[in-house]
């Protein structure tokens, strides 16, 4: 898989109405590379609604805020409870977070749903990274744009729903010995 050509595409890309982070800003676009190619061997992909805007809007990377790559800037709730999750089960490292949107749609100061045709524009990045992958639907808008297996985002009071879907659908995977993912 060709990640500069990926993260290029994406780059230029027009989903809708929807912000994208990385049109303008090399930073986020070789977060994004960097982190690909660290998981390019990742068996499976877990992925969300679309990019938020304390996550992947400001930090370029799929469920991460700022505060986690670099130290800096806000926190995002989801980011913080789905890598909490990923490290007690330890697969951190061993997991791609993805978005069905790539990009975000909302505000600076706030999330909406993605519409339909932000979705479909969405589609072929995500195809690209699925291929050949278990897919983990994160959330209702994930699991009914990819018919796939799925467990609760872990938002407005489901991180317990969530550890515990996410322990149940990595029950047959051996756990690995927990790390701190690093993001770059």
């Amino acid at each position: 898989m060709e990640h500069l050509e990926l993260v290029a595409r994406l780059a230029e890309a027009r989903i809708g109405a929807t912000f994208n982070q990385y049109a303008a800003s090399e930073l986020r676009r070789e977060r994004l590379r960097a982190y690909l190619a660290a998981r390019e061997g990742a068996e499976t992909i877990l992925v969300g609604e679309a990019a938020g805007y304390r996550g992947a809007r400001v930090s370029g990377l799929p469920f991460a805020s700022e505060r986690q790559v670099s130290g800096t800037g806000p926190a995002e709730v989801t980011a913080t409870i789905v890598h909490r999750v990923l490290a007690e089960l330890g697969l951190e490292e061993a997991v791609l977070l993805w978005n069905v949107v790539p990009t975000h749609p909302g505000t600076a100061r706030s999330n909406r749903r993605p519409t339909r045709v932000e979705v479909a524009a969405g589609r072929p990045f995500l195809a690209e990274l699925a291929h050949g992958r278990r897919v983990v639907a994160v959330g209702r808008v994930a699991a009914e744009a990819l018919n796939a297996p799925s467990v609760r985002h872990p938002s407005h009071g489901g991180a317990q729903a969530f550890a515990e879907g996410l322990r149940a659908a990595f029950a047959t995977i051996p756990a690995r010995r927990a790390t701190r993912a690093r993001f770059l």
